[in-house]
């Protein structure tokens, strides 16, 4: 009679495996470029001068004027505060790395950097397109009169950096150790808005062959500051051609 073989005890069910709750790392946030804004202090100071005074002006008239008056000052703001927004307040240069962006009074142009041609510095700043289209910077108005300051201001560190080394000759020091011609740290003078203008063409040289840099220029009419003006005209002369 044969016995029967022990039977091994079944297996235990195995528990079920948990999820890992080991942290995973933040992703972190995609921040985008800021745009590089260039803008003329004295134009917006200017402007905002303007304005108060038109506004005064303006509202004074309608407010105590007899007759046509009234709407005469009306017009006349109408027609004239977005001529002084446009040609002073709105005008400025938006740059990052893939494009050059100009709002000029009437019109914005945009300008990827492999499209720009040259950057040009006269009695105006302008940037010209690959087809040869020029477009003037409003906002980097050329100022003769700073220049001739930056031009004078660097005479004088030139004139002290050249006595300074005939002083070190003097005292058997080596005068190749100073900074030589320009200002304390070697940079020369310049213009506010030159050294504007180098900026954008050193962006420009860097920038130019990049794929983000490439495209096509497009060029929206500003309707928001053409249509008060119209507006404002036309009024204006209805009032002008009644009374």
């Amino acid at each position: 009679m044969t016995t029967p073989e022990p039977q091994s005890p079944a297996p235990e069910p195995s528990e079920p495996t948990k999820p890992s709750k080991t942290p995973q790392p933040p992703v972190p946030a995609v921040i985008p470029y800021k745009d590089r804004i260039y803008r003329s202090p004295a134009g917006l100071a200017g402007g905002v001068l303007l304005l108060a005074l038109v506004a005064w002006l303006g509202i004074d008239a309608m407010v105590t004027g007899e007759g046509s008056t009234p709407w005469l000052a009306l017009a006349v703001m109408l027609l004239v505060v977005p001529l002084v927004v446009a040609y002073t307040l709105r005008p400025a240069v938006f740059v990052n790395d893939d494009r050059l962006r100009v709002r000029n009074p009437f019109r914005v142009v945009v300008l990827p950097w492999g499209e720009v041609a040259s950057l040009r510095s006269g009695f105006t700043n302008e940037v010209v397109d690959g087809s040869g289209t020029t477009y003037q910077l409003w906002a980097l108005p050329v100022s003769l009169r700073a220049r001739k300051r930056a031009s004078r201001a660097q005479a004088r560190l030139d004139a002290q950096a050249a006595r300074g080394e005939r002083g070190d000759r003097r005292a058997g020091r080596d005068p190749g150790l100073g900074l030589g011609p320009g200002t304390v740290t070697g940079v020369p003078k310049r213009a506010e808005t030159d050294q504007a203008m180098d900026e954008l063409r050193k962006t420009h040289e860097t920038r130019q062959g990049e794929p983000g840099a490439q495209g096509e220029v497009t060029v929206r009419w500003a309707y928001e500051i053409a249509g008060p003006v119209a507006a404002g005209a036309v009024l204006l002369a209805i009032l002008l051609a009644v009374g």
